[in-house]
């Protein structure tokens, strides 16, 4: 009777350990199926502008981006008749993500000439439920090139010097999103003018943008961005940009609708040069659309 006793606790043991054995065995497998790795925040903007600036997000390898800018204002006293809006600006632009995290872009403004273009790479994700990766950082550098000075009264100045053409933008992309409705970024930025004909003006500029997005629907969303200006120019009187605005989503389209006291596309100019205040008086309500076509190049992988 002893004997059987003890047979019988030795099975039990040898019944447990071996399902212990197993179960280890199984955990293991599942742990090297499903490793432990950070899950990261995705759509913090949807896009990779707010609406005037840059937002953090970069495209998927292969994405080539095609867009269209526009921005529409009033004249003072302006005697012409023209349908809507006096002056009509337009930037064409086209922007390719080389990698995800990596992406170059061009784009051309036929108002006041302005050729630019940007560097972008996202160095940092922010991380889903963790102490560790709270925000996501992009670093953007951009340059433009232009060939008139300003437009005064839809009249062109010819740029004489060459090396007043250039202008360099560098920014630091940093934001976070705080619920599935609600986003917000910070901007540093430095902008650096070749600007020897204008001898009282700073030719290192900082500024801060600040820039939001609250989801409204599941297609829409109300932006908002603002651009202060530590060391304004002293040639000219300026303000700091701001605009508020509608995003939304079809499909690969992207369309924007905006309300701003900012003119020009560039980030140089528009940080720096808005020449109005942010109002309905004498031309300084803007108002711009902007169109953005999402095309992938390459197939994805089944």
């Amino acid at each position: 009777m002893k004997n059987k006793i003890i047979f019988q606790f030795l099975t039990i043991v040898f019944v447990f350990l071996n399902s212990s054995i197993n179960g280890q065995g199984l955990l293991d497998k599942l742990y090297k199926e499903f490793p432990d790795k950070p899950i990261y925040e995705i759509a913090t903007f949807k896009t990779t502008r707010i609406g005037l600036g840059h937002s953090i997000e970069t495209r998927k390898k292969g994405t080539l981006e095609i867009s269209i800018y526009n921005r529409y204002w009033n004249i003072p006293n302006f005697e012409g008749q023209r349908f809507l809006a006096d002056v009509v600006s337009t930037r064409y632009g086209l922007d390719y993500a080389f990698s995800d995290s990596f992406t170059f872009g061009l784009g051309y403004t036929n108002h006041d000439e302005v050729l630019d273009g940007f560097l972008k790479y996202k160095l940092l994700r922010q991380i889903k439920n963790s102490n560790k990766g709270l925000i996501s950082i992009t670093l953007l550098q951009g340059f433009s090139h232009r060939s008139i000075k300003n437009i005064v009264d839809n009249l062109y100045q010819p740029i004489t010097n060459s090396s007043d053409k250039y202008a360099f933008t560098s920014q630091l992309l940093m934001a976070r999103k705080f619920n599935s409705k609600f986003s917000f970024q910070i901007t540093p930025t430095f902008i650096h003018k070749q600007t020897s004909s204008l001898t009282e003006s700073p030719n290192n500029q900082f500024a801060a943008g600040f820039g939001g997005r609250h989801k409204i629907g599941s297609h829409a969303s109300i932006v908002s961005e603002y651009f202060y200006v530590v060391n304004p120019l002293k040639t000219i009187d300026t303000y700091n940009a701001f605009m508020v605005g509608v995003n939304w989503e079809l499909s690969h389209l992207l369309l924007q609708f905006q309300i701003t006291n900012a003119r020009s596309f560039a980030e140089d100019a528009f940080i720096s040069q808005t020449k109005n205040n942010f109002n309905a008086k004498d031309g300084n309500f803007h108002f711009g659309f902007n169109a953005t076509f999402v095309l992938q190049t390459r197939k994805k992988k089944i």
